[in-house]
């Protein structure tokens, strides 16, 4: 079988912190690596000149998408894979896509990719989703949005891997979106459909809880073009609530999701941290374990919660079970959660101090301390991004 080329292509500006990296990461997996740059000011050119890449400047019109569809335009190879400059491939996804290159049947038309946007103190993924990362040139896949754009993949054969990208983010760029936002107001244009989800975003980055609320409810009047855009507005829209201090309206928002997917994890946990937040024990300890009893979607391209799936909810479990008393399971939960983090200082230490009381009360002792001292929590805002 013979082994597939590959075009690199990036969009950058003013990147010099992090292109280095990047490019160290992926430089020699890929046959081609194509620059655009939309103006920088700053090393980035330079240091892409260093991997021996193809430069070419775009000036700037305020679409993403454009500058995207202009740098798969100048990308040579059979297969074209698309980074940003705070994108790495870690050494264990370098050794699969080496082995995926020598591989791939001719057949292949995309190739999805998970994307790990963050990560647990033991650094593995703790969120993520899952893009078309590479892509055959001839099937001309283009871009589509201004801002937040998407790789439309609408036909063709698919290969799910489980390689993954890394996003190290570095910066802020929520002013920069949201300006773009505001220009397009400005010029007269509705902002409608997957548009008034992308700026309800961009107004929760910028604090602005209650005209995001305005948007995601619009938003959720609409149409269902893609049903993972409208559960995670649900979940946007219970942190909105959750910020504005209405309670009853975040667990309504939450509860809204199943009218459009089955029950998952991460809103399992978001449900049962608000019946936590009411001290309603049972019925949190209920949520958190149907988040156990639920499998991760095999197939899904929207943002996931990761760590619903793994430790959160024994942690959260041990947490509850203590409160309502129930020492025994909440020390279960611990182990449970330590086989995940065996490092962590605070579940180490809960570890102890249950094992302390349990022996306690096997001895027929009585206990004068109370309940064990509590692990932090993770830290949620209603939503469960």
């Amino acid at each position: 079988m013979p082994v597939i080329t590959v075009s690199l292509c990036m969009i950058v500006r003013d990147e010099e912190e992090v292109l280095a990296r990047c490019l160290d990461s992926v430089a020699d997996l890929v046959d081609e690596i194509v620059i655009v740059d939309t103006g920088s000011v700053d090393r980035t050119k330079e240091i892409a000149s260093a991997y021996n890449a193809r430069i070419i400047d775009f000036e700037w019109v305020e679409d993403f998408a454009a500058a995207r569809n202009f740098s798969f335009a100048q990308a040579t190879q059979s297969y074209i894979m698309w980074l940003d400059a705070d994108d790495v491939l870690q050494e264990k996804d370098r050794e699969k896509f080496l082995k995926l290159k020598a591989s791939l049947p001719q057949e292949v038309d995309s190739v999805v990719m998970e994307y790990h946007l963050t990560f647990d103190m033991a650094g593995n993924a703790a969120a993520g989703s899952r893009r078309n990362r590479l892509v055959k040139r001839s099937r001309g896949y283009r871009w589509h949005n201004p801002i937040h754009e998407y790789l439309e993949v609408s036909e063709g054969n698919v290969m799910l891997t489980d390689i993954a990208v890394s996003h190290k983010r570095v910066g802020d760029h929520s002013d920069r979106n949201m300006r773009i936002f505001k220009k397009q107001i400005a010029d007269g244009r509705e902002l409608q459909g997957r548009d008034l989800y992308y700026f309800a975003n961009e107004l929760v980055d910028q604090k602005q809880y209650a005209e995001a609320v305005q948007s995601y409810t619009r938003f959720l009047q609409g149409p269902v073009e893609y049903s993972e855009d409208h559960m995670l507005a649900c979940s946007k829209l219970a942190e909105c609530y959750h910020h504005l201090g209405q309670k009853d309206k975040k667990l309504e928002s939450l509860l809204m999701a199943f009218k459009y997917e089955a029950p998952r994890a991460d809103f399992c946990c978001s449900i049962a941290f608000c019946f936590e937040e009411l001290e309603a024990w049972h019925l949190a300890i209920h949520w958190y374990n149907m988040a156990l009893g639920l499998e991760k979607p095999a197939f899904s391209m929207g943002l996931l919660n990761l760590v619903c799936w793994t430790w959160l909810p024994h942690v959260q479990l041990c947490i509850c079970y203590a409160k309502a008393g129930q020492l025994q399971q909440a020390y279960e939960h611990n182990e449970k959660a330590l086989r995940h983090l065996p490092d962590d200082a605070n579940l180490r230490d809960n570890k102890r101090r249950l094992e302390e009381i349990l022996q306690i009360q096997q001895a027929g002792g009585q206990l004068q301390e109370g309940e064990p001292e509590q692990m932090p929590e993770q830290e949620q805002d209603g939503g469960n991004q």
